[in-house]
This record gives structure tokens, C-alpha cells and sequence, in this order.
């Protein structure tokens, strides 16, 4: 069973009240191999809300709101349900300050990508859950 990205399961629960539908994650429901969270919605937060980026060890809002206790508690709430399905993999939205997987935005809201996770990202691998982004698919 694989976590995914609500957002890329054709949710509309991004920052901008979109989705990012994948139609390789959305068959991968329809056939029950795959369940979609989003840790941003789990965490309390608002779709549409306000966009967010990392900045050091923060995720902060365009407006300079500290949103870190929200992604923070979305990330713990999703990997309890990753958990709970007996999720062994997962595919998240590349970039994203939740779920981006070896690139995120740098936090100066210009749309550059800098190294690193997004925090629901870093709390799967710590658990030894194998993520992947859908431009690994």
C-alpha cells in the first residue's frame, strides 16, 4: 500500500484551492493500492491558504506567519494514517514544504528550489518509508 499526495489524487486541497491531478496516483486509488493525505488540510490548515516555504528549520508564510506547529502536527496525523494502512511507500508533491522530496522551495517565495524535504517528507523516511515525488513516476 503506498501514501500519496491528496493534491496529485486530483483533491483540490492545495495552497491555491487546486489539485495536481496524476492520472498514474489517481488509478493507483481506484485499484485500492494507494490512500491520499494531506498533511497541510490534517494540520488545520485552510484551501485555500496562503502559500508557505521553508525557511531554516520553519515553515513560513508569504506574509511571514510562523506555520510550523501546523505542518508539523498535519505530518504527524498523516504518518499515523500511513501507519495505520500499512503504508510502505510513498509518492508526494515534488517542491511542496510538506511533502517535497529532495528539493523544496528556498524560502524566498521567487520560486527557487533549494536541497532538502518537506516535513511530512522527513517524518515518513525517519520511519523508514520509501518516498519517491511524481516526476520519479
Amino acid at each position: 500500500m503506498k501514501v500519496v499526495s491528496a493534491c496529485l489524487a486530483g483533491i483540490a486541497c492545495r495552497f491555491d484551492g487546486k489539485s495536481k491531478s496524476n492520472s498514474k496516483i489517481i488509478q493507483l486509488i481506484k485499484e485500492g493500492k494507494a490512500i491520499a493525505v494531506c498533511p497541510e488540510e490534517l494540520g488545520g490548515l485552510s484551501t485555500p491558504r496562503t502559500s508557505a516555504e521553508q525557511q531554516g528549520d520553519k515553515i513560513i508564510s508569504q506574509q511571514g506567519i510562523d506555520l510550523t506547529q501546523a505542518y508539523t502536527t498535519g505530518a504527524k496525523k498523516a504518518l499515523a494514517i500511513t501507519i495505520e494502512n500499512k503504508c510502505t511507500d510513498a509518492i508526494l508533491k515534488s517542491n511542496s514544504p510538506s511533502c517535497g522530496c529532495g528539493k523544496v522551495y528556498d524560502g524566498s517565495f521567487t520560486g527557487k528550489l533549494t536541497n532538502g524535504d518537506g516535513i511530512f517528507c522527513k517524518t515518513l523516511k525517519q520511519h523508514h518509508i520509501k518516498v519517491i515525488t511524481e516526476k520519479d513516476l
